[in-house]
């Protein structure tokens, strides 16, 4: 079968701060090595993108000698913790940035959805946007006209398609983005894990047109998804990204029993996740458990530092409780309130014998006003439950991913 997609010793980096080395002579060194073909030399001071620890340098490698090949009508599945390189690695696929160093081949047209919005013209309405895409993606307006009904018709804003795209809500426009891209004929699909603002029924509905896409139409599909199980239902084959490197390229069993293997347990996270309006500083979980496990017949307490650069009218934070292969089992979230300037540590008690002893992974989000999301950080705790004794007169582990033990049993001899 042939190659789609062919990467070869790619690599991307970034400088923190200002762009530039900072002297001329230095900007002149780099342009020199570029036109004899040499390496940048300032590259090699380069670190790997951690975004948990501070590091000594401020070029961080986004990716680093990435190699790998894709044939036609793969479904592949990129995963990896965040700031592993997933998205540095779509938006070069798709043209939006260039490699630092190595080299692309890409055998046909690319339709990518990376973004809510990208590709798309706020001041235009969603039927010319549709044009648009199309006409950037190479297409003539006969082609386009043919798909017009079907994408419209997928997209479910038919009501709304010749109206401006900036009055469009969050889903909307993720709706009629990845309608435009699955049905325009590009022989390679990208979907990052934009998907996760539509809701469940068309995420569903996305997926199954992505498999439509690749088993069908026998088009190339590239997948970011935290979603394990999306993941899994969609792509024969995967690709774990960690640190900017290619960790493992193989079927999409073993990539996802590796990315479980290589998530180390993580029950105190530093972090520095800073918006506009407030800097996110660590989570933890306070007076139970070491080195990310905990014991389930204790109260799991998480502790939650914030410090935010103004007053607010109404935030609120939340935890989302996931399996390892993504699936959410249940979310708990604060009273939505105002915030005044000033640092706030927020604190959410799951009460004993709620978890199982089973892996956890745990997402963390701030919603301002009720529906505006400004950070939503996944896989930022890792934590495992484990029973410090026994009793009864069941001995074995206990199914289920939650063990709520407070349910009322009686019983009563009737004859």
């Amino acid at each position: 079968m042939a190659t789609s997609i062919k990467v070869e010793n790619l690599s991307k980096i970034y400088r923190l701060g200002e762009i530039g080395t900072g002297t001329i002579s230095r900007d002149f060194e780099r342009w020199f090595a570029r036109i004899r073909g040499k390496e940048d030399p300032f590259l090699k001071i380069g670190q790997t993108n951690d975004r948990s620890k501070k590091g000594e340098s401020d070029i961080v490698y986004s990716l680093q000698d990435i190699n790998f090949e894709i044939e036609e009508g793969d479904a592949v599945g990129i995963i990896g913790r965040n700031g592993a390189g997933k998205s540095t690695l779509l938006k070069i696929l798709s043209r939006v940035t260039s490699p630092t160093t190595g080299k692309i081949n890409i055998k046909g047209r690319v339709a990518s959805l990376l973004e809510v919005g990208t590709g798309f013209h706020p001041e235009l309405t969603g039927r010319e946007n549709i044009f648009l895409n199309g006409a950037i993606l190479g297409m003539r307006k006969k082609e386009i006209q043919r798909k017009l009904d079907e994408i419209i018709d997928f997209s479910g804003v038919e009501r709304y398609i010749d109206t401006p795209v900036k009055r469009y809500s969050s889903g909307m426009y993720v709706r009629l983005a990845f309608a435009v891209a699955a049905h325009l004929e590009s022989e390679i699909l990208i979907v990052d894990e934009v998907l996760a603002v539509g809701d469940a029924e068309f995420q569903k509905k996305c997926l199954g047109k992505m498999g439509e896409v690749s088993k069908g139409e026998g088009r190339t599909v590239l997948f970011v998804s935290h979603n394990m199980l999306a993941v899994k239902s969609l792509c024969a084959k995967g690709i774990l990204l960690k640190d900017g490197k290619v960790l493992l390229n193989s079927n999409i069993d073993d990539v996802i029993q590796n990315y479980s293997l290589h998530n180390p347990l993580k029950s105190n996270v530093e972090i520095y996740e800073e918006t506009g309006e407030y800097i996110i500083n660590k989570i933890k979980i306070t007076d139970n458990g070491v080195n990310g496990c905990f014991n389930i017949e204790e109260d799991l307490i998480f502790e939650i530092e914030i410090k935010f650069k103004r007053c607010l009218p109404m935030v609120n934070v939340n935890l989302f409780f996931n399996t390892t292969d993504g699936s959410t089992i249940f979310a708990s979230c604060s009273k939505a309130e105002e915030v005044k300037f000033g640092l706030y540590k927020y604190y959410c008690t799951i009460p004993s014998s709620t978890l199982n002893d089973n892996i956890y992974s745990i997402d963390l989000m701030v919603v301002e006003n009720s529906e505006k999301v400004t950070s939503h950080i996944k896989d930022i705790i890792t934590i495992e439950g484990v029973e410090a004794k026994r009793t009864g007169s069941w001995l074995g582990k206990f199914p289920g991913l939650i063990r709520p033990t407070n349910y009322k049993w009686t019983n009563k001899l009737v004859s």
